[in-house]
């Protein structure tokens, strides 16, 4: 039996899609709805994770992904262990600030 088969963790789904145009927006809405009925949670705009108990559960959750994906637009998609997910770090703060180019660290500038 492959233990690996059996790892819990967080089926995550980052999307961009257009809503210029009122179809849009419902299309928007009916695939952000979806992911919410299917047992999705938000994290942040655009981004929604699920838990899966098992990969077999992630490959059944992409696969309906995969279906209720909009023509247009990008969606993306990421399994995340437990262990990866529990070592996730949740900041809050004042809103951000613009930072010029000359305050970056180089290292920063080469991603």
């Amino acid at each position: 039996m492959d233990p690996n088969h059996y790892k819990m963790g967080w089926l995550m789904v980052a999307f961009d899609l257009p809503v210029k145009t009122k179809d849009e927006r419902k299309r928007a809405t009916d695939f952000r709805k979806f992911l919410l009925d299917d047992g999705f949670q938000m994290i942040q705009f655009s981004v929604y994770a699920r838990p899966c108990v098992t990969f077999a559960r992630q490959e059944t959750h992409l696969r309906r992904v995969r279906l209720a994906v909009p023509d247009e637009g990008s969606v993306r998609a990421i399994y995340i262990t437990k262990a990866q997910w529990e070592k996730a770090f949740i900041i809050h703060g004042k809103p951000a600030r613009e930072v010029s180019a000359e305050e970056i660290p180089e290292q920063i500038m080469l991603w």
